[in-house]
């Protein structure tokens, strides 16, 4: 029984789906399959912090009786997901991790929660973020910190870092998170699974805390993360298309193009900026993927990230001083309810106060003028990979690294990251190897324009999210090892 357990919590989110379909399992099994595994990871992972066991297995015997009824059956129908604790999932808490949320409950489901229920999906419950999701790992003082499932001594990253875990454990098949600054990617990147930042807009944000309005309409979104690069795309037709309460919805398609017409463009590759060092595993892993990509018939070329080293400056500009200053009426007189490791990435006071209006416009300006910048040197890609950030999951509270002949410190070790928030690109964090204290190390994928999907990062333009995808699965085939059947027994 174990077994098969064991079995059914390995399998994708799309295979789950398949075999419920065709009644070679139920959805209360595939439920209490997940609810065992969080029985048993959980308490060691503390990724889930609002479990709703009774009502997952209540949607699970409601989703067998419309089958057995012979009901319409949705694209997810039956299948568990988990969601980041700041999306709205009715009747569950969302609490961001802040104690000035604390207790609040969703009266009602944020807009990609009601498409994914619409399409059949069971929901387990809500996954832990650091405070105010501001913190590139994830601790609390409402819940305390989660752990990585590869090593229970490193973090999973953050701000999605209880979902990245939960994931990777296998304790859910896939879910969603938030990302404003790398915080789908960098927990993907650092759990070894694969998770998609899409164009801000694609998927509807309405009911996320907080709001993406101002200069967060541009740099904040919600993607999908899971193990397999298929489930990616099953969440993303489920979830994606303009909603009227969205200010800066974009209408994209996100349909996969042909493998033939992606492998008629070009690829670049760079293992580095050329100002921010990486590890040597994390550069292999970029190279990995390029050689990968070249023997399945891609056409790769070096591509230069030089030149746009003003870009994390600006993103710093609208996301930490922007934040600190938006946030400041409602932590005031209560900064010491602010756990420490968010307070690092909201602007000090002084930084804050200094904000001019013609600093703000200078920083919005300079935005499209490097976006502009990026995509001109990008003419004729279909995309190009790079790595996610300068290193795999670090220990739990470390702020310094050496790299090379460099000292590097927290949190410039994200610029990778950071900066196609800055930009728009889709992006997807895609798993290419494993760090020597066995950790996965990924790479980033970003298609030239924007449509979406990597620990190598695949980095795109804002109509090519589906392209990235699409080439995405074809480095999937190439180590399929790596996306399913993850080595549990790995943690002690």
């Amino acid at each position: 029984m174990a077994t098969m357990s064991h079995e059914i919590t390995s399998l994708s989110a799309t295979e789950l789906a398949r075999r419920i379909r065709s009644r070679a399992l139920s959805s209360r099994e595939v439920v209490q399959a997940h609810l065992d595994r969080i029985s048993e990871w959980n308490p060691r992972l503390n990724a889930i912090v609002d479990l709703d066991a009774e009502g997952a297995l209540e949607q699970a015997a409601r989703a067998d009786e419309a089958q057995a009824n012979g009901r319409p059956l949705g694209r997810l129908h039956g299948v568990p997901l988990t969601i980041k604790a700041s999306i709205d999932v009715r009747g569950l808490r969302s609490e961001c991790g802040s104690r000035f949320r604390q207790g609040y409950v969703a009266e009602r489901d944020a807009t990609l929660v009601a498409r994914l229920r619409s399409a059949g999906a069971v929901f387990l419950g809500t996954t832990n973020t650091p405070d105010m999701l501001m913190a590139y790992e994830t601790d609390n003082y409402l819940y305390g910190r989660s752990n990585n499932p590869w090593d229970l001594t490193r973090t999973p990253g953050g701000s999605s870092g209880g979902e990245a875990a939960s994931i990777a454990a296998g304790c859910s098949p896939a879910g969603f998170g938030s990302d404003g600054g790398g915080s789908v990617r960098v927990p993907a990147h650092f759990c070894g699974i694969c998770g998609l930042k899409p164009t801000p807009g694609v998927i509807p944000r309405t009911g996320h805390w907080p709001s993406c309005v101002g200069p967060s309409a541009y740099l904040g979104l919600i993607g999908p993360m899971a193990r397999a690069a298929e489930d990616l795309q099953l969440l993303m037709e489920a979830t994606a298309g303009p909603e009227r309460h969205d200010p800066s919805a974009a209408p994209v398609d996100v349909s996969a193009p042909g493998l033939e017409a992606l492998k008629a463009g070009r690829i670049g590759w760079a293992v580095s900026d050329g100002r921010t060092p990486v590890t040597d595993e994390t550069a292999a892993a970029v190279e990995t993927a390029a050689k990968a990509l070249e023997r399945r018939g891609f056409r790769i070329e070096p591509f230069s990230l030089e030149g746009l080293e003003d870009a994390i400056r600006v993103w710093w500009t609208l996301f930490g001083v922007a934040g600190a200053t938006l946030t400041q009426p409602l932590i005031a007189g209560r900064e010491s309810d602010v756990h420490p490791l968010s307070l690092g990435l909201f602007a000090a006071k002084e930084e804050a106060e200094a904000m001019t209006y013609p600093k703000f416009l200078d920083a919005w300006v300079e935005r499209d003028r490097l976006r502009s910048k990026l995509l001109a040197r990008m003419e004729g890609l279909t995309a190009f990979l790079c790595p996610t950030a300068s290193l795999p999951a670090f220990g739990h509270g470390e702020r310094e690294w050496r790299i090379g002949a460099q000292t590097v410190r927290y949190p410039h070790v994200f610029r990778y990251a950071q900066l196609f928030n800055l930009t728009g690109n889709p992006v997807v964090s895609v798993p290419a190897g494993r760090s020597p204290e066995g950790c996965r190390s990924a790479y980033k994928w970003s298609p030239s324009r924007s449509r979406t999907p990597p620990q190598s990062h695949f980095r795109s333009s804002f109509r090519r999210n589906a392209a990235c995808r699409k080439a995405f699965r074809a480095f999937e085939n190439v180590f399929p090892t790596m996306f399913v059947g993850l080595g549990y027994d790995k943690t002690n």
